[in-house]
């Protein structure tokens, strides 16, 4: 499905010129946490900030915001950083498995009086299903990526895995009021699987905040090409590698993950041109991105890449690997330059942007007015409001 495809979505909640009323009150939301996920991971892994931005607007709107989280006690920790966002968190230290089981009646109190449940991501998403069946609520079961397309990929299509995850797709799509997804792929494969689905499906893409990630008037390059990201195998972090060591460019690397240390052996004699930063704080982001020429992004396969966009609205050229979830989002030798996944690909794309800085001056031009045309956060807010008043009845 090609870049007209997304473009063609454009938002018709937008479009309709309907602005939602921001004297709303007293709806109440809660959000169920990805599976095993807690406030204390998103701070660690730095996407705390990030994702906790689009909340803090719905409670400017007019909703009462509640998090289900996955962690115990030291989740209660972050109540100042999100003031007036409750936090439910498995305080008791219950095994996963009981504190799943028992999480309808544990948080009775407050799902009880929800207007709307939401899932953050599928998976876990039948936690929330089952409190949403006992307290009879509306469920949004929102995905930023599809699960069981990840889990086919990392460990086959047909794997137990895989199967499994398609399963709890299929019940929670045919069950949820409304369905949000971040991709008009996204939308396609649940309209296949489950037709009846079809218009209960609304895009809402990943946002971002526009004004902090944008573009710096002062022009300092301390790096030739940044990755952002895990360092796991669908991310491709070792063509990336193996791309720029016969490149003379310096290599910004922002993440962690599980072949981290097995990279940093084999490349070690990259010496410091290559920068390992480890897990960052979204908000420290942007200083990083403008201050590298190129950013980059090789990735066997994406969701809907929150770090591209974020480079994009940073205003830096973006390479990107024509692969699902990217190529979507690129349009080669406009808003970005999309390249194969091999190591030799990378290489004469890195070379060809850097070759050309007008070239790159344009895409970045072209890639920031993009963004803020279509991601901005204002944007998403106004549409989630529409889904959340329509299926909260207010």
């Amino acid at each position: 499905m090609g870049q007209e495809i997304l473009w063609a979505y454009d938002f018709v909640y937008l479009q309709e010129g309907i602005r939602v009323n921001s004297m709303v009150r007293a709806l109440e939301l809660v959000l169920f946490f990805t599976r095993g996920v807690a406030l204390q991971t998103w701070d660690h892994i730095g996407m705390f900030d990030r994702e906790v931005a689009l909340y803090r607007r719905l409670q400017e709107c007019g909703v009462h915001v509640t998090f289900v989280t996955y962690g115990n006690s030291t989740d209660l920790r972050y109540a100042d950083r999100i003031r007036g966002i409750c936090i439910l968190c498995n305080r008791w230290s219950l095994p996963q498995k009981w504190y799943e089981r028992l999480l309808p009646w544990l948080h009775a109190r407050y799902l009880r009086q929800a207007n709307v449940l939401k899932t953050n991501q599928t998976k876990g998403s039948d936690v929330a299903l089952r409190a949403a069946y006992h307290w009879k609520k509306p469920l949004v079961a929102r995905c930023g990526y599809m699960w069981s397309e990840s889990v086919g990929q990392q460990q086959g299509q047909m794997s137990a895995a895989a199967q499994h995850a398609r399963s709890i797709e299929a019940r929670i799509f045919s069950a949820a009021s409304q369905i949000i997804v971040t991709t008009p792929m996204m939308a396609a494969d649940i309209t296949e699987r489950i037709p009846e689905s079809a218009k209960r499906i609304v895009i809402i893409p990943n946002y971002v905040e526009i004004d902090r990630f944008a573009p710096s008037d002062d022009v300092r390059w301390d790096y030739d090409v940044i990755f952002i990201g895990r360092i796991s195998p669908e991310k491709n972090v070792g063509a990336l590698l193996e791309a720029v060591e016969s490149l003379p460019v310096k290599l910004c690397i922002i993440g962690t993950g599980e072949l981290q240390a097995e990279f940093q052996e084999k490349y070690a004699k990259l010496g410091e041109r290559v920068f390992w930063s480890g897990n960052m704080p979204n908000k420290s982001l942007p200083a990083y991105l403008t201050r590298s020429r190129v950013f980059i992004l090789p990735s066997h396969y994406e969701g809907h890449p929150k770090t591209l966009l974020e480079a994009m609205s940073c205003g830096l050229p973006v390479i990107g690997a024509d692969r699902p979830g990217i190529r979507e989002l690129l349009r080669h030798g406009e808003t970005g330059w999309l390249c194969g996944t091999d190591a030799r690909s990378i290489r004469e794309a890195i070379q060809h942007l850097l070759l050309h800085p007008d070239l790159c001056m344009r895409m970045g031009h072209n890639a920031r007015q993009f963004v803020v045309e279509n991601f901005s956060l204002e944007r998403v807010v106004e549409i989630e409001m529409r889904v959340l008043t329509a299926v909260g009845g207010r």
